[in-house]
C-alpha cells in the first residue's frame, strides 16, 4: 500500500510539474491564458513556469509568413478585363489583438488577409486605366495595394508587409485583339520616329546642298577675281613691253621663235618652209 501511494505520489507531482512547465520557441511568442483569458505574453525563448491546471500557454509564430491568395478578375478604368494573381507576406504585429478577433488562427488570418487584398487589387486598378495598369507594374502596383490592404487589417494585429501581383494577365479570349492593338500602337509610334528621322535628313540634305551651292559660288567668284587679276597684270607686263622699243623688239623675237617652234611640233619635222618676204624669215635672216 505504501509502494502504491508513493507511485501515486510521484505520478501525480509529475503531472504537476509537467503542466507547469512551457517552453517558447525562438520566433514564437507564448500566450499565458487563465479561464480562456490571456493575462501574460511571454516571449523570451526557453523554459518557463506557469500556474498548472488553471494556467495554459498558446505558441503563436511571430515570424513572417507568406500566403499565395488565389487568382482573381478585375475590371480596369476603361472597362478592360484582368486576371491577378498576388501572393502576400505578413506578420502579426499585435499578439494580443491578433488573439482577440482571430483567435491566432491562421487560416482565419488568411481569409481576412485574401478579402483585404482582393478589395484593395480591384479599387486600385479599377481606378486605372489598362495602359496606366501596365505602366504601373512592379514596386509602384505593390506600394499602392500593400497601403490600402494594410488599412483593413491594423485591427486584427496584422501587419502585410507586402502585397505583390506576381502575374497580371489577359483573360484568354482579349489576348489577340490587345496583342493586335499594342502592334498597331508601337507601328505607329515607329512610324512617327520614321517620319521624323526622314524630315530631319532631309533638312540636313537641304542644308548641305545649300552650303556646297554657296561654297562653289564663293569658290568660282575668286577663281574669277583671280583670274581678272591675272589678266589685268598680263596687260599690264604686256604693256609694259610695248613702250619700251628696245623690250618691244626682243618680245616679238620671243614670239617668232615661240611660233616657229610650234610649227616644227605640228609639222612632225626638222624642216620649216617659209616664205623670204614673211615675218618670221626676216627675223631668222636679220632683215627685220
Amino acid at each position: 500500500m505504501k509502494k502504491t501511494i508513493a507511485c501515486i505520489i510521484v505520478a501525480a507531482a509529475l503531472i504537476t510539474l509537467a503542466s507547469s512547465l512551457y517552453t517558447v520557441d525562438y520566433m514564437d511568442v507564448a500566450l499565458i491564458k487563465q479561464f480562456g483569458r490571456v493575462i501574460a505574453i511571454q516571449s523570451e525563448p526557453g523554459l518557463h513556469i506557469k500556474t498548472p491546471f488553471v494556467q495554459s500557454a498558446q505558441a503563436v509564430y511571430d515570424g513572417n509568413r507568406i500566403y499565395d491568395i488565389p487568382q482573381s478578375d478585375v475590371i480596369t478604368r476603361d472597362k478592360k478585363s484582368m486576371i491577378a494573381d498576388d501572393y502576400v507576406i505578413w506578420s502579426v504585429s499585435d499578439v494580443l489583438k491578433y488573439y482577440q478577433t482571430l483567435g491566432a488562427v491562421s487560416t482565419r488570418a488568411e481569409e481576412r488577409i485574401d478579402a483585404a487584398v482582393y478589395n484593395a487589387t480591384k479599387n486600385i486598378i479599377s481606378s486605372m486605366t489598362q495602359d496606366e495598369v501596365i505602366a504601373a507594374r512592379g514596386i509602384e502596383l505593390t506600394n499602392m495595394i500593400t497601403a490600402e490592404a494594410n488599412s483593413d487589417m491594423a485591427g486584427y494585429g496584422i501587419e502585410i508587409l507586402t502585397a505583390e501581383i506576381k502575374a497580371l494577365d489577359l483573360p484568354e479570349d482579349n489576348k489577340a485583339a490587345v496583342y493586335e492593338r499594342m502592334i498597331s500602337e508601337r507601328g505607329n509610334i515607329a512610324a512617327g520616329y520614321k517620319a521624323k528621322g526622314e524630315a530631319e535628313a532631309q533638312k540636313i540634305r537641304n542644308e548641305t546642298d545649300k552650303n556646297v551651292t554657296i561654297t562653289l559660288a564663293n569658290a568660282n567668284k575668286e577663281a574669277e577675281t583671280i583670274m581678272a587679276e591675272g589678266e589685268a597684270e598680263y596687260m599690264r607686263i604686256l604693256s609694259d613691253a610695248y613702250n619700251d622699243e628696245d623690250k618691244a623688239e626682243f618680245y616679238n623675237y620671243i614670239r617668232s621663235l615661240d611660233a616657229i617652234k610650234e610649227s616644227l611640233r605640228k609639222n612632225g619635222d626638222n624642216t620649216l618652209i617659209l616664205d623670204k618676204d614673211s615675218e618670221l624669215a626676216g627675223i631668222l635672216y636679220g632683215v627685220r
